[in-house]
């Protein structure tokens, strides 16, 4: 339809496996899950529901007779209990014991926990082949010399690869945050209207620990090693911002990413990719925008703004539930991993594909590196028996001079050239040109980036390989 609105999250940038995920069929999927690890729980601790029921409720797991639910919706107003009626059509000899002792948020908090814990392990494959693709490409370029920057002006040199590291280096601990926040994940588990657990103690005629046990086999059915402890009504607001927030810091590393390849394509020193047909400007044919980039920024920027509302949430709720969060949650959460899974796409599809200019790398050296090999220079002459502070006093001079050339007259930086030509320096052209090998004011760069690489990702890749196996996320538009 083309009359009404539709999230761009759906229609240009999220991929099917994370759509899926926070799709209302998953979601309803999931509901019918945990009634019949209700259901089969209460059995096994003796209340009076039969294996004919449990095989009635399985049979029709999947099958969601939709018309129905949303039929009966029109009428009751409420989406669960719509799906409890909706389910009994289909298994009549089981309806009576669909939901039992149960209040709604056993499946709607439950559910949310569980596509939460879903999401993260996707956006975890995602960050990891970024992860993957930014070392090869560190690896790759570990030597290649370029200038570093502070302030966004020229520094000491640095390597290609060892910059990548530091991309990489946020990567890695934004990898340990998901792996955390997986961690500490646990089912709200079935704690009735206020979190006492008292309608099923009623119908376990107040045996305390088939209570306990309840919640412990419906973890385990769901794939869970516990339940929160306490609770109100719902599981604490808390969970939601907490995961929303490991999802912005990843969002922050990409940004940062996507600022420094911006600025090193309008260096013309590194590009993203480009498709043959690309077209970078409606009325400048010969522009080359750094698209991907720029959207990993808009996408991620929405990421961080967003994670404010869980934030918000958590801090706003009263005593054991208010339904202040619910529409919230149901927008924030979901767009926020719909967004971060573009984003990961996205930085996967650059990092596999950056193309370096290395003879522009080398002309921005060359540029600026006359006035970062001075101390060496200076150096060599002291050791031929030159006066270090009389030598000192003519580089700040001619520094000057060639400082001037280049910002009011617009020419190549002759640092050198001068040097070259005073006397008192005793030094031609080719052992300056020796001197001012940009290899020799690298530091340990390469060995950083090996050292890095053996030491903190290829244990990580090792560890998640199986997570290499994603499907990588087509670039829709």
């Amino acid at each position: 339809m083309k009359d009404v609105y539709e999230s761009p999250l759906n229609s240009r940038y999220a991929s099917p496996e994370m759509l899926y995920i926070f799709s209302p069929d998953k979601k309803f999927r999931t509901w019918r899950r945990l009634w019949i690890a209700l259901a089969e729980s209460e059995m096994e601790l003796g209340l009076n529901i039969t294996p004919e029921q449990i095989a009635e409720l399985k049979a029709h797991a999947d099958d969601i007779n939709y018309d129905v639910a949303e039929a009966e919706e029109k009428v009751v107003r409420h989406d669960v209990m719509a799906h409890v009626h909706a389910y009994g059509a289909q298994c009549p000899s089981a309806k009576g014991i669909i939901h039992l002792g149960a209040t709604s948020c056993y499946v709607g908090d439950n559910t949310d926990i569980i596509l939460m814990r879903e999401a993260l392990e996707l956006t975890r494959k995602r960050l990891v082949v970024v992860i993957a693709k930014l070392a090869d490409f560190a690896e790759q370029y570990k030597n290649m010399p370029t200038l570093g920057f502070t302030h966004f002006q020229p520094a000491q040199l640095v390597t290609v690869g060892k910059r990548a590291t530091l991309w990489l280096q946020d990567l890695i601990i934004d990898l340990e945050e998901v792996n955390h926040a997986l961690s500490v994940l646990k089912l709200l588990g079935c704690k009735g209207t206020t979190g006492t657990q008292a309608s099923f103690l009623e119908l376990f005629h107040g045996n305390h620990e088939k209570c306990v046990e309840l919640d412990r086999k419906i973890c385990s059915k769901m794939g869970f090693e516990s339940s929160y402890y306490v609770s109100g009504q719902t599981y604490t607001r808390k969970i939601d911002s907490i995961v929303v927030d490991v999802l912005a810091g990843i969002a922050q590393s990409c940004h940062k990413f996507s600022n420094d390849l911006r600025l090193l394509q309008h260096l013309k020193e590194i590009e993203e990719p480009k498709e043959p047909g690309q077209i970078g400007s409606s009325a400048m044919a010969y522009k080359r925008n750094p698209m991907r980039s720029e959207r990993m920024a808009s996408l991620s920027r929405y990421v961080i703004s967003v994670s404010s509302s869980p934030m918000m949430t958590a801090s706003e709720q009263w005593f054991e539930r208010t339904l202040d969060d619910s529409a919230n949650k149901r927008i924030s959460v979901p767009e926020a991993f719909l967004a971060i899974d573009s984003v990961l796409g996205i930085y996967a599809n650059i990092a596999g594909g950056m193309i370096v200019y290395d003879k522009m790398i080398t002309r921005h050296i060359m540029d600026e590196i006359p006035f970062m090999a001075t101390e060496n220079i200076m150096m060599d002459c002291v050791e031929r028996g030159g006066d270090r502070q009389e030598l000192h006093e003519k580089i700040r001079k001619l520094s000057l001079e060639a400082g001037r050339v280049v910002k009011e007259e617009g020419k190549p930086n002759n640092m050198l050239e001068l040097i070259a030509n005073d006397s008192s320096f005793g030094l031609d052209m080719n052992r300056l040109n020796e001197l001012t090998n940009p290899s020799l004011y690298t530091g340990r760069s390469a060995e950083q980036v090996e050292s890095f690489l053996d030491e903190c990702v290829r244990p990580v890749l090792a560890a998640h390989s199986k997570d290499l196996e994603v499907k990588s996320v087509e670039l829709k538009v």
